[in-house]
């Protein structure tokens, strides 16, 4: 299953400037996601991260994953119109840096689900190689 980005909004609650999911090009509920995130030199932090040298924040490639990884599991139907708080991170890492021109693909495979909660592993990819992988526990929050 394919998603644009209007229909990611309707899923996950983010907006700009914090909405970092341009298309879905993998999707089943539940299970796995794989997203695209076009990085541009018109983000709003590259104005500030780092002048001359524009590098995309690891905190906001873990959002993009945490983006990513809340779609499997708000398109399920139990938590369908829910929200995926981000409830944890474990096992960090971060391999390269992520610069404007770059295409981050983002892939997520839920591993663990509870009533109100999940675990999934995200890699963040540009080309072939890894740049960032986190393990990212969900809270699954009321309507």
């Amino acid at each position: 299953m394919e998603l644009t980005s209007q229909e990611v909004m309707e899923i996950i609650p983010n907006r700009y400037p914090i909405f970092f999911i341009d298309k879905v090009t993998e999707l089943i509920p539940g299970q796995k996601v794989v997203c695209q995130k076009n990085v541009t030199i018109n983000e709003p932090f590259f104005q500030g991260h780092f002048p001359g040298e524009p590098v995309m924040p690891g905190v906001l490639i873990i959002e993009s994953l945490a983006q990513a990884g809340s779609i499997p599991l708000l398109k399920q139907d139990d938590f369908n119109g829910k929200t995926a708080y981000l409830g944890g991170l474990n096992k960090v890492k971060f391999r390269q840096k992520v610069v404007p021109g770059d295409v981050l693909r983002l892939e997520v495979e839920i591993v663990k689900l509870k009533r109100n909660a999940g675990i999934g592993l995200g890699k963040a990819f540009v080309g072939d190689k890894k740049v960032c992988e986190a393990e990212m526990t969900f809270i699954i929050g009321a309507e």
